[in-house]
């Protein structure tokens, strides 16, 4: 076998891996909890950051656009579960943080979801899921600079 079937192989096998589990996640979090893993992920960034986010900061945590980020946090704010806070000296910018409810809620969530990857990978030992989450860090580390190298550079106008 080539070595590049050998890394279409390893894609292939992550890449189920993580939609299964990402499946799972997402069932489990709508049938136990009425919520979405994009609404989860939002609440996780901003538990990662009690001074709150500018919802741009936000949208580059998490990947997606701002408007992907709009919708969400408008439901969360509907719900009591963020607040919007506006910067001073910059009136069109707000920042997006928890509530307490928003706190309190997160706790229970992320509390479950561990019990679920815990549970999911319990055939996994400790210092195996130690070994593999190192190497998976060099793994996406490499792709990404390999993803940089490859880039065109952008043209002035």
């Amino acid at each position: 076998m080539t070595a590049a079937k050998d890394r279409v192989r390893l894609w292939l096998r992550l890449l189920k891996v993580v939609r299964g589990i990402e499946h799972e996640l997402r069932d489990k979090l709508r049938r136990e909890h009425n919520t979405t893993l994009p609404r989860f992920d939002v609440m996780s960034a901003l538990s990662r950051h009690p001074e709150g986010l500018k919802m741009s900061k936000l949208s580059g945590v998490l990947r997606v656009s701002n408007g992907n980020v709009t919708g969400i946090a408008d439901r969360l704010s509907e719900e009591g579960l963020v607040e919007r806070v506006a910067v001073p000296g910059d009136r069109r910018a707000t920042v997006l943080r928890l509530t307490k409810a928003g706190q309190k809620e997160f706790e229970t969530q992320a509390q479950a979801h561990e019990d679920w990857i815990n549970g999911m990978l319990s055939g996994v030992s400790p210092e195996d899921a130690r070994a593999m989450a190192e190497r998976l860090q060099a793994f996406a580390a490499a792709a990404e600079a390999h993803v940089e190298m490859t880039k065109e550079p952008a043209h002035a106008q």
